[in-house]
């Protein structure tokens, strides 16, 4: 298991994307990433599909039997504006975290490269410090109208990985609150477990609070704070905005120790960098009387079996 005496000083940005513009979006990540380093973060975490968007308030075009064109267009601006894995966007990444000397964690929209289809999946990329792409986890079910735009993920991308500080893995916004996805993120041992978000109710906070109490970890939660006229107005769905009210997400980014208590407070109506220092022997002193999948957990009663291969449609045998 990775040490948990070694602090770390993490950084979780709350920060709205250049909405549908993956160059400006990830010149405006590169900035923060210097920023943060700048200022001793050795593990830094973007929101859920900060490059290019997070779409809220779109609809694409669609009601339940049909889309229209005007839809479409949109769709195809939110793809030709996603990436794909490698590419020249994830190398300028990983160049951005080598220089700062961190871990980056950040939500995009991944395009499919293995194939030319127009699946997207909301993903979240891992590098290291030495900027190589460490991974991916592709969020196993997009919530409600989001599956208009996205594909699911599977058990082939649930990785945890181990760091100087600690292991760190990630689930996206409702994710968590799959009981079973967490609990196989917990079985990995996580202990810097990553929640970008792009829920800014304030139940997400009893969420996030409840993870850290229950997988005795520290919970680094981010999501964006938008507002309407942050939106690019020539979108042929523009209207979709019309009723809706003018500060899209208010943030709600936190940090969050192992005992469930706040590190860094929710932030509310602005965009900021949350900077912590964390103290990892509070995970050995937090599971003296609670371990999920230790002293706690009863494996003569409940087991839960994950499947870890990739999951494909088509099979070629000759």
């Amino acid at each position: 298991m990775a040490p948990q005496n070694k602090d770390v000083r993490v950084a979780v940005i709350q920060s709205a994307s250049i909405i549908m513009e993956r160059a400006a979006t990830l010149k405006k990540a590169i900035n923060l990433i210097k920023e943060v380093g700048k200022q001793g973060a050795k593990i830094v975490v973007f929101p859920e599909a900060y490059i290019p968007a997070y779409p809220r308030g779109l609809s694409f075009g669609t009601v339940i039997g049909s889309r229209n064109e005007d839809g479409r267009k949109d769709w195809y601006r939110y793809w030709e504006n996603s990436i794909t894995v490698p590419s020249e966007t994830t190398d300028a990444l990983g160049k951005a975290a080598r220089e700062a000397g961190i871990y980056l964690i950040i939500g995009v929209i991944e395009r499919d490269r293995e194939y030319s289809g127009g699946t997207l999946y909301c993903t979240v990329l891992f590098f290291g410090p030495d900027g190589n792409l460490l991974g991916k986890h592709r969020k196993l079910k997009p919530t409600a109208a989001e599956r208009i735009v996205w594909g699911e993920g599977d058990g082939s991308t649930l990785p945890v990985f181990e760091t100087p500080y600690g292991k760190i893995g990630a689930l996206i916004c409702w994710e968590n609150y799959m009981p079973l996805a967490r609990t196989a993120m917990y079985a990995q041992g996580v202990q810097i477990y990553i929640a970008p978000t792009a829920d800014a109710r304030e139940t997400w906070q009893s969420t996030i609070r409840h993870i850290a109490l229950e997988g005795r970890c520290f919970v680094l939660s981010a999501n964006q704070f938008v507002t309407k006229d942050m939106y690019p107005k020539d979108l042929a769905c523009y209207r979709d905005l019309d009723s809706l009210p003018e500060v899209m997400s208010n943030g709600g980014s936190a940090i969050v120790g192992p005992l469930g208590e706040y590190i860094v407070e929710p932030v509310w109506g602005q965009e900021e960098i949350l900077i912590a220092d964390l103290d990892m022997k509070q995970i050995a002193y937090s599971q003296f009387d609670f371990d999920p999948v230790g002293h706690y957990s009863r494996p003569d009663v409940f087991k839960l079996e994950v499947i870890g291969t990739k999951q494909e449609n088509i099979v070629w045998r000759s």
